[in-house]
């Protein structure tokens, strides 16, 4: 049986949050519950959306988490504009692993949108 665990897009949010939680290791203390925090949870927020979504008993459900899960990617992404800003780390490799996630991400509730359940 086929799970979220099986999803691209849920892989690769598993591996934003580890790659966020290796960036902020490197931010200032002061920042722990500030920008650290806000960062983690919101990368957290995009596989744990994607596994929410895709346990639900209906594609409307489905694709609604999908949407929280798209939102919080972008807040992440607004949250690593703000990080490289101010000078607590810079990650090309990061920016590109969001950058292919919301491609996915949309391609995938493009997909969920024209097929019928």
């Amino acid at each position: 049986m086929r799970t979220h665990k099986d999803l691209d897009i849920w892989k690769l949010g598993i591996e934003l949050v580890e790659k966020v939680y290796s960036l902020t290791k490197a931010f200032p203390k002061e920042e722990l519950f500030g920008l650290t925090s806000q960062l983690k949870r919101a990368s957290f927020s995009v596989p744990a959306n994607i596994a929410e979504g895709a346990a639900r008993n209906s594609k409307k459900e489905y694709i609604k988490f999908l949407y929280i899960a798209l939102g919080s990617l972008s807040e992440v992404e607004t949250d690593l504009i703000i990080s490289h800003r101010l000078g607590f780390g810079n990650s090309e490799e990061l920016d590109r692993l969001v950058e292919e996630l919301r491609r996915k991400l949309l391609n995938f509730l493009k997909y969920l949108k024209t097929r019928s359940l």
